[in-house]
């Protein structure tokens, strides 16, 4: 079945109440007012299949105002205290405005990290956890890369927000020996880091003999976490790696367990666009009235399997190989198993199918030879066609601040 084609999805009775009630939710909002979306909701049976679905460009269009209950205005909730605003990293495509209640991130963030047996029983009671973030800091909503905060600014609550470069590679042995003692002396119970990011400062961590006793776990999110980073990430600080997956816009859906990505059922109801294999990605969100979704084009490919989701990365990230058939961001990871020495990754295909594969090395100046024979022998096999590769100094973010380690060049 092809990624855009589409399936019943057979809704248990629960299921098909919280339908109702994500339906409900949309029941003034101007964008949902449409003859399109009203004959939908019309149908004698109400099913996910037979509803129409948000595409990214509706939502950047139309958000927050057209998604808002008739005659109720965003300046309006944020003057009375009950909304905060965001706009997302653009990372899919432009950035979208996004709007939700107070406590809504908290609230949902904590339905989804309870889902793990490790993190609910360290959480227990606690409305949170000590954590510092490293990410590129236009993600973190609190620093930019064009300024810079002191500690006591980068502190909310129980989070220490640490980097506040972009690029994590640029960073000198002394700012990084400073984020070190900042972690350190915060003693954080996990990391909550973009995979590139915490890879980078492992590494810094491994080279001077650094370890946080406090450390439990990490928590990777932002981007797709390959198992290039999380490999160093897991040496270095021998603790488990965790995937958390979500956006702005929906919230956090699922979280990693035993190699599965669990769902977190009261934020959102998920399904494919493949019943069988890989498909995009749709969301329905259940729990923020100020931004109800419905079939929502989050711009992800996944997979179901058994227990849950298997997260494969960014629509637009995706290759092809020589037959025309789709390679996912997590497809390509794979070849990656196994080889050590290597920091970063970005492998760009070119418009004849051919691609070029860009290594960053853990030691500045390591040639990666033997990984590089290695990885191009198994690109080629994968793609079905010529792959390069060199060993570079950079490898540059987007205007996002987010890394891609798969890239298909424009014709």
């Amino acid at each position: 079945m092809s990624p855009t084609a589409t399936y019943a999805v057979i809704l248990s009775s629960e299921e098909t109440s919280r339908l109702r009630s994500a339906v409900a939710q949309t029941e003034s909002s101007p964008f949902y007012s449409s003859e399109e979306w009203q004959t939908a909701f019309a149908l004698p049976s109400l099913t996910l299949a037979g509803l129409p679905r948000i595409t990214k460009s509706q939502l950047r269009e139309h958000s927050p105002e057209g998604f808002l209950p008739a005659g109720i205005e965003v300046k309006d909730l944020l003057a009375r205290g009950l909304i905060e605003e965001e706009s997302t990293s653009g990372t899919s495509g432009a950035s979208v405005r996004v709007v939700f209640g107070k406590t809504w991130w908290a609230e949902q963030e904590r339905r989804a990290l309870v889902r793990h047996p490790l993190i609910a029983g360290l959480l227990g009671d606690r409305p949170s956890l000590r954590r510092a973030v490293l990410t590129t800091p236009g993600c973190s909503g609190v620093s930019c890369y064009n300024r810079w905060l002191n500690l006591e600014q980068r502190t909310l609550g129980d989070s220490l927000y640490v980097n506040q470069s972009r690029i994590p590679f640029t960073l000198g042995e002394e700012k990084l020996a400073g984020m070190a003692k900042e972690v350190a002396d915060q003693a954080p119970v996990f990391l909550d880091v973009d995979p590139v990011h915490g890879a980078w400062f492992a590494l810094h961590c491994e080279r001077h003999g650094l370890r946080f006793p406090s450390l439990r776990f990490i928590l990777t999110s932002y981007e797709y976490a390959s198992v290039v980073h999380r490999g160093i990430m897991e040496r270095v600080f021998g603790v488990p790696v965790i995937n958390l997956y979500g956006s702005s816009e929906t919230g956090h859906l699922l979280i990693e367990h035993e190699g599965v990505m669990l769902t977190s059922p009261e934020t959102a109801m998920l399904e494919t666009t493949s019943v069988d294999g890989i498909g995009e990605l749709l969301v329905t969100t259940l729990t923020n009235p100020y931004l109800p979704l419905i079939r929502y084009e989050i711009g992800d490919y996944a997979e179901r399997v058994t227990g849950g989701y298997r997260v494969h990365g960014r629509k637009r990230d995706a290759l092809r190989d020589a037959a025309g058939r789709l390679l996912t961001t997590r497809q390509v990871d794979q070849a990656f198993v196994g080889i050590r020495g290597i920091a970063h990754y970005q492998l760009r295909q070119k418009s004849d199918g051919s691609a070029h594969l860009f290594l960053l090395p853990e030691i500045p100046g390591d040639a990666l030879s033997a990984a590089q024979a290695t990885l191009t022998e198994r690109l080629a096999a994968l793609l079905g066609a010529a792959v390069t590769s060199s060993s570079v100094a950079l490898i540059a973010p987007e205007d996002s601040g987010k890394f891609r380690l798969t890239v298909r060049e424009a014709a």
